[in-house]
């Protein structure tokens, strides 16, 4: 394989400029049709939990917050993450929305998460429809509050914000798309002038003979066509008076 050093490389990237270019434009091209004509698009909408700490009264009657509340409700926060999406919620909120969906698709589309060296709770829905992500969000507070009031006897749960339908797709971004296929162009592009030139082997000048053949050039000889020369000479007598 033909060693080439930067120089070389550059050198070739630039003679091939225009086709680089070309096939950068065709893949930023295809990056928007894809997002535009193939992505399907899905809203977000979050709604936030508040795991507020049981407080018990001290001596003098004032309520205080115990290490052990802290601790209690430290792991009620990863308990509650899974409660979110177990089974009784899900159905009681496909339920109580009368929704056309199965369980796995809601379970699929609903992200619980909990902000670290905090009590807040995450609850994220996705659908492609900005209203339904919200109806199922709201719903999904309600009747966890309420099955933990159940399960636990405690209404340690407050809702902080309540989800709002969104207006832009979450999955939709056709600035970042458009950058992605662009560096997906150029890596392409790049290897294929790369390539290219690796497997041509046609001689295009004196450099070229001496790294084939090892040979010295001595001279060169200019390309010669006998037919510019005739044309030049037919001028020449037409123009005589």
């Amino acid at each position: 394989m033909e060693e080439l050093d930067l120089k070389e490389i550059l050198q070739i990237f630039w003679e091939k400029r225009v086709l680089i270019i070309l096939i950068v434009a065709i893949f930023m091209v295809a990056g928007v049709i894809y997002t535009i004509g193939f992505v399907t698009p899905k809203y977000e909408s979050v709604t936030t939990l508040l795991l507020a700490t049981n407080s018990s009264p001290d001596k003098s009657g004032t309520e205080s917050i115990t290490t052990t509340d802290v601790t209690l409700n430290s792991k009620l926060v990863s308990t509650y993450r899974d409660l979110v999406k177990s089974d009784r919620v899900v159905r009681n909120v496909i339920s109580n929305l009368a929704l056309d969906a199965e369980e796995e698709e809601i379970k699929k589309n609903v992200n619980v998460t909990a902000k670290s060296d905090s009590e807040i709770i995450e609850i994220t829905v996705k659908n492609e429809d900005p209203v339904i992500a919200a109806k199922i969000a709201n719903e999904i507070a309600k009747v966890f509050i309420e099955t933990v009031k159940e399960y636990y006897g405690m209404e340690n749960l407050h809702v902080v914000d309540q989800a709002e339908v969104e207006q832009q797709p979450a999955n939709i971004n056709h600035a970042r798309d458009v950058v992605i296929f662009a560096f997906i162009g150029i890596v392409i592009a790049l290897c294929y002038v790369l390539i290219a030139n690796m497997l041509d082997t046609t001689i295009k000048s004196e450099e070229d003979i001496e790294k084939t053949l090892g040979l010295t050039v001595l001279t060169t000889l200019p390309l010669y066509d006998g037919n510019d020369e005739k044309s030049r000479r037919r001028n020449k007598r037409g123009g005589r008076m």
